[in-house]
């Protein structure tokens, strides 16, 4: 038999149903798919030849939330790569930025082309091979999220590794992530409205299905949550019989720690994380843990070198002294209001090293469907107002931004993908008229109506957008934000050439 390329292994991913068309069909069923989804999968495991107890031996941190988890699970595996050196420390997290097997990582690296292929291959034949389904609905194979799950889940058993970050895809209750009986340890990160045709219009609906990752007898972690939100978690952590609930209080010191990722909402998120990682050990070693938790070496360390791309990340270009990167895949209020808090600083955009007489900032921009742009980016206006004012500055919010691009995530002008940035998520029609891009510079206008209408671009591409920033750096330097998603995110740095720098 020829060898498969990890090319081919990116193709037949592609095929399959892509997570947008999976929203789209609980949309349709009023929410009806979501009590087949855990059934489904555990027949999916049972096909690639392992049982639910069999994922306990991954050492389970669980982790969802509505924002931050990602950043909560990548300060946790960084912290256990410190605290334990000759472990192998799994991470799971979505979406990927620019290559799909950087939802896989071991010790905070993604795994090889080569191991992905060999894992993707084992997994899609042994589907192939056993077709026999419980349920009559149950597809033959599983959508694009599922089959990475069963592959990260595959690809960390074999590897044997010591402990597994596993970051929910969404929600909690229903997500494929959710099949591993006994975790080590569990938690919830801020919660806010988010996918709210899938998980529900109120906080007290998110919560509920995000609390649906607590276990019986295992510790229910969260940190601070609005007051409904917050009832709702401590009542799943009882009905679910987890061991305790912990609200997890802000260390003292930690706001002081620089930690590596940037923002202020970040202390939160890693604060979440330490917490979670001494219980782990706890639970884990039988090695008694600080009293209080403590902000060890090891911690701290952990927390300073953590690396979470696209999130409140700068980039300085590496062959345009002209032109700095600022990125971030916000793509809800709550996190765009972090995005924002960010960008308008001293740390970012107003940074003293770039006076504004002398260079230029342009915006980035896009939503995809079913997210509120208009919503959006009236909350990015109001919050640089709040900043520039809390800041001191002379400036006003409708200047902040001297050119604002909304453009589709295609990644390249000829209207072609990078295989592992193929999204089947918009219809063609809305692609080929840019319904979205337009829609966003009509909301543009409508918050700023003395915003030239010169300095806004409606574009067909990534690559688009990329040539129009260059064409800025030609005259002065300017800051780009590139915000509202992590596809688009991805697609600047691999366009951009941002890959070594960024990721």
């Amino acid at each position: 038999m020829s060898t498969r390329t990890y090319r081919q292994a990116i193709d037949c991913l592609n095929s399959l149903q892509s997570n947008a068309a999976v929203l789209e069909a609980v949309r349709a069923s009023g929410g009806r798919s979501s009590a087949f989804a855990i059934p489904e999968m555990l027949e999916y495991l049972g096909r690639i030849g392992y049982t639910p107890s069999d994922l306990n031996a991954l050492n389970v941190i669980h982790i969802t939330g509505s924002k931050g988890k990602g950043s909560t699970s990548a300060f946790a595996s960084s912290i256990l790569t410190k605290e334990k050196p000759d472990w192998k420390v799994g991470l799971y997290t979505s979406p990927h930025l620019v290559a799909v097997r950087e939802r896989i990582r071991v010790n905070g690296k993604p795994i090889s082309e080569e191991d992905f292929t060999r894992y993707f291959f084992e997994v899609w034949d042994r589907l192939d091979k056993d077709t026999t389904r419980q349920h009559e609905s149950t597809p033959e194979k599983p959508g694009y999220f599922r089959f990475i799950t069963l592959l990260a889940y595959h690809a960390f058993l074999d590897m044997k590794v010591d402990a597994t970050v596993l970051e929910v895809g969404v929600g909690g209750t229903y997500d494929s992530t959710n099949i591993v009986p006994k975790p080590i340890v569990t938690g919830v990160t801020a919660l806010g409205i988010d996918h709210v045709t899938v998980l529900g219009k109120t906080l007290k609906e998110i919560a509920w299905q995000k609390g649906g990752i607590y276990k019986e007898g295992v510790p229910a972690f969260s940190m601070e949550q609005p007051a409904e939100g917050l009832e709702m978690l401590k009542e799943r952590a009882k009905e679910l019989k987890a061991s305790e609930f912990v609200l997890a209080p802000l260390l003292p010191g930690l706001a002081d720690i620089k930690l590596g990722l940037a923002g202020a909402h970040q202390v939160q998120n890693a604060n979440l994380a330490v917490y979670l990682v001494q219980s782990f050990l706890q639970r884990q070693t039988g090695e008694s843990a600080p009293s209080p938790v403590a902000l060890t070496d090891n911690v701290i360390a952990g927390l300073q070198e953590t690396k979470w791309p696209g999130r409140c990340q700068t980039v300085q270009a590496p062959s345009d002294a002209n032109l700095t990167w600022y990125l971030d895949g916000a793509h809800t209020l709550e996190s765009l209001d972090c995005c924002m808090q960010w960008h308008v600083s001293p740390d970012a955009g107003l940074s003293t090293a770039l006076p504004r007489g002398s260079h230029k900032r342009a915006l980035v921009f896009n939503c995809t469907s079913g997210r509120s742009g208009p919503a959006f980016l009236s909350a990015v206006f109001n919050k640089i107002a709040l900043q520039l004012k809390l800041h001191g500055s002379q400036e006003t919010p409708e200047t902040y931004f001297d050119d604002v691009i909304f453009c589709t995530n295609v990644t390249y002008a000829d209207g072609a993908f990078k295989g592992d940035l193929t999204s089947l998520s918009t219809p063609e029609n809305e692609l080929a008229e840019l319904t979205i891009q337009h829609q966003l510079a009509d909301a543009w206008i409508a918050t700023v109506p003395s915003f030239s209408r010169e300095h806004i671009h409606v574009l067909p591409s990534v690559e688009h957008a990329i040539n129009v920033v260059k064409g800025l750096s030609k005259s002065s330097p300017v800051g780009v934000l590139v915000s509202g998603s992590l596809h688009l995110v991805g697609g600047v740095i691999e366009v951009a050439g941002l890959a070594e720098a960024a990721l």
